[in-house]
């Protein structure tokens, strides 16, 4: 009799079982298959079950842009970046007061000699950069850091290279960034002036020519200070150590430089004011200018160097600027940094 009724019972609950267990296997699972996108587990209302569902991975068909809109990507963000646009406010201020500096005094020197009927500027379009250079110092020394220093410290240099951009690609993208980016402040101001010599009735011809070589000579520091600033600020991760390099390289030098000058030219020694103008970026690219665009010499007495100790100057220029773009290569060349 308990044979019977075992074989029975387990008869009954295998069968129960077995259907109820093929029924709402073949009905869940049925109903949770798909060809859509949905999520990839999902669990049924009050039963307890999961269900898998087809995420329909597809390959991308999409257009690939390539290297060269990566490369413009970071070029513009970068730019962006380095007057805050796109970042937090307080990001803007510093940029944007150093900008406005920057343009004041050009506009004050307009309005004087618009008000005053002069017949000349009375700073010249080389000059300027000159006279503004510890500006120029501050915002390269705040900005540099900005644009590399973060990426290595937060170790975001790595994701950069995941996509189709090299090396290469990187270092030309924020070099020219922090060249446009010091062009657009230096250039602004002399921009000012032109439109205000204009407006004063000036010799259309003069102020042009003026111009134009004002354009060179901020073209011209631009690369060079942009390039100076970003080694210095890459070799380090940490922003305070790169403001406190840029300020170094630029600043300090140039008073190194200009007290030296100062007394060479009190003892009489004119032909050592020329060459120790050599160790500083800013009397270098007052060299050139000097040299080669026909502007007064901010050297003690006005003791420029002449076209022949110009090449020299020019040639140390542009080996900096190569040498710049050099280490940063080597600088990148790792991706794991």
């Amino acid at each position: 009799m308990s044979t019977e009724t075992g074989a029975e019972t387990g008869a009954e609950t295998g069968s129960e079982t077995g259907s109820e267990t093929g029924a709402g296997t073949g009905s869940e699972t049925g109903a949770g298959t798909g060809t859509g996108a949905g999520a990839g587990f999902a669990t049924g209302p009050g039963s307890g079950t999961t269900r898998i569902h087809n995420i329909g991975y597809r390959d991308y068909e999409g257009p690939r842009l390539g290297r060269a809109y990566a490369r413009r990507s970071l070029y513009s963000q970068s730019l962006r970046g380095a007057y805050g646009l796109g970042r937090s406010a307080k990001s803007k201020v510093l940029p944007m007061i150093l900008f406005a500096v920057m343009c004041v005094p050009a506009a004050i020197v307009v309005a004087v000699a618009v008000t005053t009927d002069l017949t000349d500027l009375p700073l010249d379009y080389t000059r300027y950069a000159i006279v503004t250079q510890a500006v120029i110092g501050l915002y390269l020394a705040s900005q540099a850091p900005q644009s590399v220093s973060r990426d290595l410290r937060f170790k975001t240099v790595p994701l950069y290279f995941s996509r189709p951009i090299e090396r290469v690609d990187y270092v030309l993208a924020k070099y020219g960034a922090m060249t446009s980016a010091l062009f657009i402040l230096t250039a602004s101001p002399l921009v000012v002036l032109y439109a205000g010599s204009l407006l004063a009735k000036m010799d259309f011809a003069h102020q042009t020519k003026g111009f134009g070589q004002g354009l060179v000579s901020v073209a011209l520091l631009s690369i060079l200070f942009g390039g100076l600033g970003l080694v210095m600020a890459a070799l380090t991760p940490r922003r305070g150590f790169g403001v406190a390099a840029v300020i170094a390289t630029l600043v300090i030098s140039y008073g190194a430089v200009s007290t030296l000058q100062a007394i060479a030219w009190s003892v009489d020694a004119g032909d050592a004011v020329k060459w120790l103008g050599l160790f500083s970026p800013i009397t270098l690219i007052d060299g050139v200018q000097t040299a080669f665009l026909g502007a007064g010499s901010s050297f003690p007495g006005g003791a420029g160097p002449s076209a022949g100790v110009g090449v020299v100057y020019l040639v140390v220029v542009l080996a900096l600027i190569l040498g710049s773009y050099a280490v940063l290569m080597r600088r990148y060349r790792k991706v794991g940094l």
